[in-house]
């Protein structure tokens, strides 16, 4: 049987179809390649020597998630696909909405039309809004997100929890992340954003390459050891073994489950920096600026559930997180374009 990855050729995506292939799955990718590059899926096969079948299209399009559906054997789904830029989601809520509200509406309907009730949704920290206690339990409730970004993964959270409700066919496993950085050990797949990234690691990165002058820190007046924000980072290919981890709890007929992936760590931007200078001997100027809207002071994780239930626990430290990151882009100065 196969498993569909959609969004599969993104970042956590094709780490994810990496430790897939490895662990002897068949894998098919949906990717509208808007953020992303069907490059990554040739890296892919270059790492494990396996192919993966790959479709072009997008979740909001019940077409090709009919055909898919009913030309592959698709035991399970991996469900990636989204907008994720936590800035742009508040300039752009309705297409926030409209694309990952809708478009997951869309793909759990024509899997369950197609006999297909099995789903692990790549959600996020941001759901637990600004967290009530500290490290996050899965226990902790969710609070008010602070972007239409988090607000979308919650509601899907509640959505794909009350189908689960409804129809015990059903098994749902919430993933909620806390910070992926890092990249494969080979150097070639990774994080590559279109344009100035987000997120603070490919930012450090493209300075580190020349891309960009300095790094903007956002706020150094937190309720912090230094300051600036403290964030739980996590290997994202930790992360991707979380996944398959995810799918062997399915298998057991799991219903719903919801877990952390994080390390259980907190690093401050600063801490980043300062381990990426130690991990590389590069020198990352940067510059302080005003606190963003919607960002938090600290939120980091307690992942013992994960643990305790899927045998899951992250392997890498920060040193391997800021060596892999820098590997990926110094080999890779344009992402995936030459």
């Amino acid at each position: 049987m196969a498993i569909l990855v959609t969004g599969g050729a993104g970042y956590i995506g094709s780490h994810t179809c990496v430790e897939l292939l490895n662990a002897g799955y068949d894998v098919v990718v949906l990717d509208n390649l808007s953020n992303s590059s069907e490059k990554s899926l040739d890296r892919v096969k270059q790492i494990t020597g396996k192919e993966v079948k790959f479709y072009k299209g997008d979740i909001l399009d019940r077409d090709i998630l009919s055909k898919i559906l009913e030309t592959e054997t698709i035991d399970s789904c991996i469900h990636f696909a989204g907008l994720k830029a936590v800035g742009e989601s508040v300039a752009k809520p309705w297409e926030y909405y409209n694309n990952n509200i809708t478009g997951t509406l869309t793909l759990v309907d024509e899997m369950r039309k197609h006999g297909c009730k099995n789903i692990i949704f790549s959600s996020s920290a941001t759901v637990y809004g600004d967290p009530a206690v500290i490290p996050i339990t899965e226990e902790c409730p969710k609070g008010t997100c602070t972007n239409p970004y988090g607000w979308s993964k919650s509601m899907l959270e509640q959505i794909l929890s009350d189908m689960q409700k409804a129809d015990p066919e059903w098994n749902v496993i919430l993933l909620r992340y806390f910070n992926p950085i890092g990249a494969h050990k080979s150097g070639l797949i990774g994080e590559n954003p279109n344009g100035i990234p987000n997120n603070l690691m490919p930012y450090i990165t493209q300075v580190a390459v020349g891309k960009l002058k300095e790094l903007g820190v956002f706020g150094n007046d937190y309720d912090t050891p230094d300051g600036t924000g403290v964030r739980d980072y996590i290997h994202v290919v930790d992360l991707a073994v979380g996944h398959v981890k995810a799918l062997k709890k399915i298998k057991e007929n799991a219903g719903l489950c919801i877990y952390n992936l994080g390390t259980g760590t907190g690093y401050s931007v600063l801490d980043i920096v300062k381990n990426f200078e130690a991990a590389t001997g590069v020198k990352i100027p940067y510059v302080i600026k005003d606190r963003r809207p919607g960002d938090i002071a600290i939120c980091y994780s307690d992942a013992t559930k994960a643990k305790e239930e899927l045998g899951w626990t992250a392997q890498y430290g920060i040193k391997e997180m800021c060596a892999d990151s820098w590997n990926w882009q110094k080999n890779n100065p344009n992402g995936y374009d030459d």
